[in-house]
């Protein structure tokens, strides 16, 4: 026995700490505290070890990114300037909403074009009804006011702006620019009375109720996944929650350096909890869900790069326990061997035992030696 902490020498953590590193799940080592208050003083806390239904699955890493087919570039059509902007950034639009109206004399010609060419094809139809013009210089004049309403329209006229335009030859051309979806904005250069030229950048819309999940899928793992599994995502920011998606994309090649494959998973984001750029934790899951060991995430405590948690045998009396541990989920942590539901571990101040053991191991251990 270890006189001085009480517990059977060859499993006193204190005396001897070389052993952890010879320790298999299971296993474990006991760490006597200074006294049966230390732990109240040291803030140390203990839950019991839960089960939960935990699917099997593929853990990577993840990054959020907006949706590519629901993210937009609006740019000016033409050479022009900006005579209303309708929005800031961070509005939320809907869809064919005003985002702002340009001023161009490039539009202006158009217009006065196109109208030109309407004129004459009202003559052109009278003339032909008359039988004074052929069909070939009807068919012409229709042709040219085609084309000439159709480059309008891409511009975004309607042929109800035009003849409106028409009627009221005074009237400024101004070129509402809208949105192509409901969204929000993220960028908004355009300033109001500013020259602008034609492809330049004036908004960027997104819609972030559904965010994609960037995924980075170790090479052994490829075999497991497939397209339209369901994904489980976890962020710092909201720690203890989980969102949920689809695998929706899996790369046709590997990243020679890292030897990952690049996936994407869809994510509901209808509370726009969720931002593009974080960063966080996915498990594909490829399997039904099974009753497992779970533990917070806090309870886990590593030595050598191997996880541990102290066990409560007393107050001052804890058991470092080797464990084998799958994956995280959220706050917590599924445990594959090494604990038992209902186990007292550890949470609070876990790193206060652990900082006990790592004492002995600079010197600090059995004074009878």
């Amino acid at each position: 026995m270890c006189l001085e902490h009480g517990v059977p020498e060859a499993e006193c953590g204190i005396c001897r700490p070389e052993l952890a590193g010879q320790l298999a799940p299971g296993q474990a080592l006991q760490i006597r505290l200074g006294s049966p208050e230390a732990a109240g003083r040291a803030g140390i806390e203990t839950a019991p070890a839960g089960t939960a239904e935990v699917a099997e699955g593929v853990d990577c890493l993840a990054e959020l990114a907006f949706n590519q087919t629901r993210q937009a570039r609006i740019t000016a059509p033409v050479e022009g300037f900006i005579e209303s902007v309708a929005v800031d950034l961070g509005s939320r639009v809907e869809e064919d909403a005003q985002l702002a109206e340009l001023l161009s004399p490039a539009m202006a010609e158009a217009v006065a074009g196109a109208v030109l060419t309407h004129q004459t094809l009202e003559r052109e139809r009278r003339l032909r009804a008359e039988r004074v013009t052929s069909e070939e210089d009807l068919q012409r004049a229709e042709a040219q006011h085609r084309s000439a309403c159709q480059q309008l329209r891409v511009l975004g006229f309607t042929e109800a702006m035009i003849d409106e335009l028409g009627a009221n030859p005074d009237q400024p051309v101004l070129l509402p620019i809208r949105a192509p979806f409901a969204g929000e904005v993220a960028r908004s250069p355009a300033v109001r009375g500013s020259r602008v030229a034609m492809g330049e950048v004036l908004f960027e819309v997104v819609d972030p109720s559904v965010l994609w999940a960037m995924l980075k899928v170790p090479e052994q793992e490829l075999g497991r996944i497939r397209t339209g599994l369901p994904v489980e995502l976890t962020v710092a920011a909201h720690p203890g929650r989980t969102f949920n998606g689809r695998l929706t994309w899996i790369a046709p090649e590997i990243d020679e350096q890292s030897r990952m494959v690049s996936a994407r998973a869809e994510i509901p984001n209808p509370e726009g909890r969720l931002k593009a750029g974080m960063f966080g934790r996915a498990r594909i899951l490829t399997g039904a869900p099974t009753a497992s060991v779970v533990i917070p995430a806090a309870a886990v405590q590593r030595i050598e790069g191997r996880p541990f948690a102290f066990v409560a045998l007393a107050p001052d009396l804890f058991e470092a326990r080797a464990l084998d541990i799958c994956s995280r989920h959220g706050d917590r942590v599924e445990v594959v061997s090494g604990l038992q539901p209902g186990e007292p571990v550890a949470v609070a101040g876990s790193h206060q035992v652990k900082s006990q053991w790592l004492l002995s191991r600079l010197g600090a251990g059995c004074t009878h030696e």
